[in-house]
């Protein structure tokens, strides 16, 4: 009952259609959640060391040879001492470790390597985190029997059929020299397998590197599928890095109204209110001790322009009539700015007439 709700529930849900954002990546990141071929390091590997059989491979055998020929020389009938078990060991591991060597290292920076290429280097012990859904057998049967799982046992029978298609073409052109084989001398034989083998591992490697390739760029669009989100969700996580956005509209409104009644209460310590006369008013106060020029402590337009008139009408700042001065320090300066040079001329005159007026020097 349970799970026939959670799949009617499932049908109706928003589809996901948003492209991730780059807060989900990063928890997906975190989470070791990323997009990766798990085929591609191990078919890197094979190849690189099916080309260094091919490139050293007569070197190789040649150590193995000599390894295997003083095996054969140790004299059985000669009493083992410490020491000369001791001998023998070390001159083993050190032929060991020459030949297996260049392998190990291979391996070791392919591994890393054809990590890296795919999605970087990350560190993360998210998926070692026990969890009920990993152990819980309903959960392990429903990705056993889901759509990934049957894409996935698909791809393995392409891939098995693919490749042994190719070792049959490789090997169908030498059946005639395999024929031959009981017929060569000893060593011109072993040296044939030796090369057929080699060449096998070539075609094998080659075509895994490939289709691993190939694996990668299914893994990277079902990886970005699964990353997608419904217009909900990113709402959601907006809410949840940015605030919501009603919230933030009443703090941006409040800003505004704190600010607008500081510069009101600017209005009456101005020396002069400059307006269009109707749509555009300007505040300007001008201290010779603490300012280099005169400031811009008020202005508005329309609504703020009447209000600006009014407190200076109430506080008794004059209120000059001059639209083209008006509406270049509305427009050209901020509240609480000094006006530019080129409207000192100007500003000095209405100045001047205001002092005149109110008898200052």
């Amino acid at each position: 009952m349970g799970i026939g709700l959670a799949v009617d529930l499932q049908f109706f849900a928003e589809e996901k259609t948003e492209k991730p954002t780059p807060r989900r990546r990063q928890e997906a990141r975190r989470k070791g959640q990323v997009a990766k071929s798990v085929e591609l390091p191990a078919a890197l590997i094979l190849l690189v060391a099916f080309l260094l059989l091919l490139a050293a491979g007569k070197q190789l055998a040649y150590e193995t040879a000599v390894l295997l020929r003083h095996g054969l020389a140790v004299d059985v009938r000669a009493p083992l001492t410490a020491r000369t078990v001791e001998r023998l060991l070390m001159t083993y591991a050190l032929a060991g470790i020459k030949i297996v060597a260049p392998f190990a290292l291979v391996a070791l920076l392919l591994g890393v390597l054809g990590n890296a290429v795919q999605f970087g280097f990350l560190v993360t012990t998210d998926p070692l985190v026990p969890r009920w859904t990993r152990v819980n057998p309903v959960e392990g049967f429903r990705r056993i029997l889901s759509v990934r799982a049957l894409v996935e046992l698909g791809k393995t029978l392409v891939k098995f059929g693919v490749i042994l298609g190719a070792l049959a073409l490789v090997l169908w052109r030498e059946v005639d020299r395999i024929a031959m084989l009981a017929r060569m001398p000893l060593a011109q034989g072993l040296a044939y397998l030796g090369e057929t083998s080699v060449k096998l591992g070539l075609v094998f490697s080659g075509l895994l590197v490939a289709l691993a390739a190939l694996d990668y760029g299914y893994q990277r669009l079902v990886y970005e599928r699964q990353l997608r989100m419904s217009k909900q969700e990113v709402k959601d996580e907006y809410k949840r890095t940015e605030g919501d956005p009603l919230i933030k509209q009443r703090i941006r409104k409040r800003q505004r109204e704190m600010a607008m009644r500081r510069m009101m209460q600017e209005v009456p310590k101005a020396d002069v209110v400059i307006t269009n006369p109707v749509h555009v008013a300007v505040a300007l106060r001008y201290d010779a001790a603490e300012m280099d020029a005169p400031r811009v402590v008020a202005k508005g337009a329309d609504y703020l322009a009447l209000k600006i008139r009014q407190i200076a009408g109430q506080h008794g700042v004059t209120i000059m009539e001059n639209p083209p001065l008006a509406r270049a320090l509305y427009a050209r300066v901020e509240v609480g700015q000094t006006i530019p040079e080129d409207l000192y001329r100007a500003v000095a005159e209405v100045l001047a007439y205001v002092y005149r007026l109110k008898g200052k020097a």
